[in-house]
């Protein structure tokens, strides 16, 4: 069967193969992501995406809070996890511009060397992020927390794309922990259940429910 234009598209955009970091750059990059940070002085790590319904650590507070001058968006191609090389769908990267709230795990002092090496292989094995510390408002308070970026020189970062090829990336693709949708559909799922508004994470799954039940 001849591809779809919106399907000819997506792969023509689709990522190129990259190796995975090997252990001693993955060390090494943690290594520096975790500098600014004070060994015993409080931790917190954003997230906006899968950590959000999907943390996979030990954390001991958790709240909501935004960040300014990034928003969420989906411009990084999954070839693994939520798709294939040939298929590839998307996942989220916190983009330049705008704002975002999303939440702010707190993860005890004593256990942030171990949860971080399990975050690191899950989130930076392919260097598809720029860790950054920013500044998250908490209610009146602001904190200081750790954020997975954008990262465009990542073999996987999409650019801007026409909402049909995202649309249609997200409604076809599959990959090893399940389907693209069901990535878009649980985070905004858990964005409700906090009281968090994306307009345009919300508009992106009524239309890819629309395409998936038509």
């Amino acid at each position: 069967m001849a591809n779809s234009p919106s399907r000819a598209v997506a792969l023509s955009y689709g990522p190129k193969p990259a190796d995975p970091l090997t252990p001693t750059e993955l060390l090494a990059s943690l290594r520096e992501a975790l500098g600014p940070w004070k060994r015993g002085t409080p931790f917190w790590i954003f997230a906006y995406g899968s950590l959000m319904w999907n943390p996979s650590f030990s954390w001991d507070a958790r709240h909501v809070a935004t960040i300014r001058g990034y928003h969420r968006s989906f411009r990084v191609w999954s070839r693994l996890n939520r798709g294939t090389p040939d298929n590839p769908g998307l996942v989220l990267t916190l983009e330049r511009g705008g704002s975002c709230r999303g939440l702010v795990y707190g993860i005890a002092p004593d256990r942030v060397q171990e949860e971080m090496h399990g975050i690191w292989k899950r989130e930076m094995s392919y260097g598809s992020y720029c860790p950054k510390w920013l500044n998250c408002v908490v209610g009146a308070e602001r904190v200081n927390a750790l954020a997975f970026t954008v990262n465009r020189e990542c073999s996987g970062y999409s650019g801007e794309l026409p909402t049909d090829v995202m649309v249609n990336a997200l409604a076809s693709a599959k990959g090893r922990y399940g389907p693209a949708h069901d990535y878009l559909f649980k985070t905004t799922e858990t964005l409700r259940e906090h009281g968090i508004r994306d307009s345009r994470v919300e508009q992106l799954a009524n239309l890819v429910r629309a395409r998936l039940d038509p």
